[in-house]
């Protein structure tokens, strides 16, 4: 019989050089078309590990989902604003990506980041900004304007679709309403709240996923994610990206491991695997947004590097902010306002 002293030791051993061969299982929990299958594959292939990945379409949702335990994940992608949630009730596993072999490769900008100091919890999946998607042949006026779904135009009205992520969706209506990141100021909410219930009837659906629904037509104006603009505009050369010059949010999502996953030594084999720039490349061709890890754009598709989409103008770049995480007070008020929008 083999000493569990020595295995131990070699199997560390084989992990510090990137050699190791696992096997068994990971369960990924995602946000809905957001992970390429190709990469899926070549980690399955080299690992023997069999990769089930379940979709959500918000982060309170996945949140709300791993709070309630017995999920059976082993990693989450949420995003920067909602990291200290996750961390502060105790639902990651402190990984220490920084001490594994690829983060060397984690862009100077990624590596020390407020919403995991040091990151001792998470590595960059992918980031981007949250704005507004338009059909030109629909509506040709300024669409880089909140007002496209806080106020449509008459050429839009039963057209819109907003999708359903409170914190991306509050910040925007805030600062339309002149407001400030986590306002408390119950004036500026008793607008925000007003001006959302008012534009709600306005709107087509608050939905998910648009990529397809704006490539068909189907919808023909969002608030959305740059990278699944980009991926319609892909298919359909009328769709547009506007950056709300009102303020818009700039955002990073980063996978973490759950404190009560079953497949920890595969999840940190993944998250040192999406560290290494080919396959950051590979991320970033399927989801369409940036994705923080050094040496990853020489694999990238040609049209990313000039895509406006990836590139924020320069003259709307000012207006773009990272959302921190809001008070609990703030939070509070900010749910009970969306809960009667959802309604």
């Amino acid at each position: 019989m083999r000493s569990p002293t020595l295995l131990i030791a070699a199997g560390a051993l084989l992990a510090a050089t990137g050699l190791a061969h696992a096997e068994g299982e990971l369960n990924i929990f995602n946000w809905g078309d957001y992970t390429s299958p190709e990469l899926i594959k070549k980690f399955e292939e080299k690992y023997d590990v069999k990769v089930t990945v379940t979709d959500y379409d918000s982060n309170t949702t996945a949140l709300t989902k791993v709070s309630a335990g017995g999920h059976g994940f082993d990693i989450v992608v949420p995003s920067a604003n909602y990291v200290p949630i996750f961390v502060g009730e105790g639902l990651l596993l402190e990984a220490r990506p920084d001490q594994m072999e690829n983060f060397k490769n984690v862009s100077k900008r990624w590596r020390d980041v407020p919403w995991d100091p040091g990151r001792h919890y998470t590595v960059p999946w992918q980031w981007g900004t949250t704005g507004v998607a338009v059909n030109k042949t629909a509506y040709s006026g300024n669409v880089n304007t909140s007002a496209i779904f806080m106020d449509p135009p008459e050429e839009l009205v039963g057209k819109v679709n907003v999708i359903p992520e409170m914190s991306d969706v509050m910040a925007m209506a805030v600062w339309y309403a002149g407001g400030g990141v986590c306002t408390q100021d119950k004036t500026v909410l008793k607008k925000v709240r007003d001006l959302l219930v008012a534009a709600k009837p306005k709107w087509m659906s608050m939905d998910y996923g648009m990529s397809d629904k704006l490539s068909n037509n189907d919808v023909l104006a969002s608030v959305n994610w740059s990278g699944s603009t980009f991926r319609a505009r892909l298919n359909n050369p009328d769709v547009v990206y506007g950056y709300p010059q009102e303020g818009y949010p700039v955002w990073m999502d980063s996978v973490a491991i759950l404190k009560d996953a079953k497949n920890v030594d595969n999840a940190k084999l993944f998250m040192n695997f999406i560290m290494e720039p080919e396959n950051a490349a590979m991320i970033s061709a399927f989801a369409r947004y940036a994705n923080g890890i050094d040496g990853s754009q020489e694999f990238m598709p040609e049209n990313m590097r000039t895509a406006p989409e990836v590139n924020v103008p320069e003259e709307f770049a000012a207006a773009g902010q990272f959302l921190p995480t809001c008070p609990p007070a703030v939070q509070k008020m900010y749910t009970a306002i969306w809960t009667e929008v959802m309604k």
